[in-house]
């Protein structure tokens, strides 16, 4: 044996010494997972698969819920996210883990952290990636301990020079943050750490969701090494009555220009910051957010004028979409949104299929020049997916009228459609009490007609209309002989099956646009999905759908005018998606 082979085995044996806490739990965690993933009750997808997306991130099989530690390391974009190794429902938790250059097509590596010690034994929950200060990523996740007690833990990567991150290491502290009788958090309620920031004082900062009864809130953690946790005495923010906040994110933006801005960032000279907390609201299932400002003296958030952060604030989306996450781009100079979207099927047909779960198109977020509301609009690169394109200019949609589009493989497409409404004056007046736009949304239904619409697109839709799914415009008075005016976006699936199990929730959203101006409609379809932005992403409007009829070839695309008045199509482009590399 040479002398430099013995000197290899001697460094390997005293690292193997020092660090024999990780060697011998991660091979009893490869133990546990490996006897996790080979249950009998693991079933493989169905041969007949119409409703797996394209171009939307989805795993081969099994249930997928919250994007978790979305991050660029190396210039390569990570996402983790909660899987069900086991099948298609929920359980069995661990962070499975892909990586992109692009965000679009992805290669999946094993899952990253995965139950195997006493602090996340019974679930490996949602979580947030930070980038140190010397460019080390880190982990904070939600561990299920053996009194099913939520605790918060950190990992870390095993080899740094690994731009893919492979393999990941917990620490012997954890857990780093517990209930316990002195700070009285409730254990059950106890979760989803974000990217932690750094304050003037060199401290970090994290925040974790909670609730006391009725109250949510945002709970406050500092240290000084990103290891030693101490709680705030008061939380970043809470609200009563609004319940268990779940994945809170918390997030600085630029007052004007679309560019992103790093979690820690006190903002470059003469820059105006606001900054956002958003919450996913257990209650309700949806993401809701908040504009305001950060108090960084005394750690508090103050929500602007007109926002409060309950049911009421305004939402990512307004369709199937929470757990949200976004991080900062430093390749791209942008932040970017990953949202989940379940499904609308039952949980036999989700079983059936194999599967259940996608994550949306990621979005660049920023926040709109009005300073009242964010906008979002798929990332570009979605783009470098689109092949035939079909043009329409000019076109008049009269009353009750529709047009077809030809030429695009309209299952999976991009379309973006610019309307151009006359005669405002024609507009009806809404009514006062009309105050949801879900509910006039499902009062006034695609068949319903109105003087200025319904006015969009019909998607995955049958050749003779037995199914369709619609998203689409109208446009109201304010008030009587008013010149303001108000716009309603909605999505009805009312129509999108033959299948009656399904959930077919009709949504919609209010557009803070004015309808003088050409009124915008972008349509992601993708078999089983529509992501629909109105006015240039002030609205958003996610579906799931699953056509017996309209399926693959046997899926057509129309605009239509239902509506009293004549609306223009000054431009209408429609794409068919290739498929993105997603393994």
């Amino acid at each position: 044996m040479t002398k430099e082979v013995c000197s290899y085995i001697g460094l390997w044996l005293l690292f193997t010494l020092l660090l024999s806490n990780y060697v011998v739990d991660l091979e009893a965690s490869h133990h546990v997972y490996n006897r996790l993933t080979q249950s009998s009750n693991t079933k493989s997808p169905s041969v007949n698969q119409p409703y797996r997306t394209g171009f939307h991130f989805q795993p081969p099989k099994n249930w997928m819920n919250d994007p978790n530690g979305p991050m660029i390391y190396k210039g390569i974009y990570h996402l983790f996210y909660q899987w069900n190794p086991k099948g298609a429902v929920w359980g069995n938790i661990v962070w499975a883990h892909s990586t992109s250059t692009d965000l679009i097509n992805w290669n999946p590596h094993p899952p990253a952290i995965f139950p195997s010690e006493p602090f996340d034994i019974n679930g490996c929950w949602s979580g947030s990636a930070t980038i140190l200060p010397d460019g080390k990523p880190v982990i904070l996740y939600t561990g299920i301990d053996p009194k099913n007690q939520q605790v918060q833990n950190i990992a870390e990567p095993k080899d740094l020079s690994d731009p893919y991150l492979v393999e990941w290491k917990k620490s012997p502290l954890n857990p780093l943050m517990a209930p316990d009788a002195v700070n009285g958090i409730n254990a059950s309620s106890f979760r989803d750490p974000t990217t932690a920031w750094l304050g003037h004082d060199k401290k970090w900062r994290v925040i974790i969701g909670s609730k006391i009864h009725r109250r949510g809130l945002a709970i406050t953690y500092t240290s000084k090494d990103f290891l030693k946790w101490e709680k705030s005495p008061e939380p970043l923010h809470y609200d009563d009555g609004s319940g268990m906040w779940e994945c809170p994110d918390f997030f600085p933006v630029t007052r004007f220009g679309s560019k992103g801005v790093e979690t820690s960032s006190f903002g470059e000279p003469n820059e105006v910051l606001k900054h956002v907390l958003k919450i996913s609201l257990d209650d309700t299932k949806h993401d809701y957010y908040t504009i305001g400002t950060y108090d960084r003296v005394g750690d508090k958030f103050v929500p602007d004028k007109g926002f409060k952060m309950d049911g009421t604030a305004p939402r990512y989306d307004y369709g199937k979409y929470y757990a949200s996450k976004t991080f900062y781009d430093s390749a791209k100079n942008r932040r970017v949104l990953w949202g989940w979207t379940n499904e609308s099927s039952s949980v036999e047909d989700d079983v059936e299929k194999g599967w259940s779960g996608i994550q949306t198109i990621p979005r660049k977020i920023w926040l709109d020049r009005s300073g009242k509301q964010l906008i979002q609009w798929p990332v570009r690169e979605v783009e470098r997916l689109r092949m035939k394109q079909v043009n329409l200019r000019n076109k008049v949609l009269n009353s009750r009228s529709r047009l077809e589009v030809y030429g695009v493989t309209a299952a999976q497409a991009d379309v973006e459609v610019l309307f151009r409404v006359r005669d405002l004056e024609k507009a009806d007046v809404i009514e006062p009490s009309w105050t949801d736009p879900q509910l006039i949304c499902s009062k006034m239904n695609m068949s319903v007609k109105s003087g200025l619409g319904p006015f969009g697109l019909m998607v995955l839709a049958s050749k003779n209309l037995e199914e369709y799914t619609s998203v689409y415009f109208r446009i109201f008075k304010a008030h009587q002989n008013s010149n303001k005016y108000v716009v309603v976006m909605c999505s009805d699936q009312s129509r999108s099956s033959l299948e009656e199990d399904n959930d077919k929730t009709t949504y919609g959203a209010f557009v803070d646009i004015n309808p003088r101006q050409p009124l915008s409609l972008r349509a992601l379809i993708d078999h089983s999905v529509v992501e629909s932005f109105g006015g240039r992403g002030r609205a958003c409007i996610t579906s799931r759908v699953y056509p017996k009829l309209a399926i693959g070839k046997k899926s057509h695309l129309f605009a239509f005018n239902y509506g009293s008045q004549s609306v223009d199509v000054l431009s209408l482009s429609a794409w068919s998606m290739k498929s993105a590399q997603i393994s």
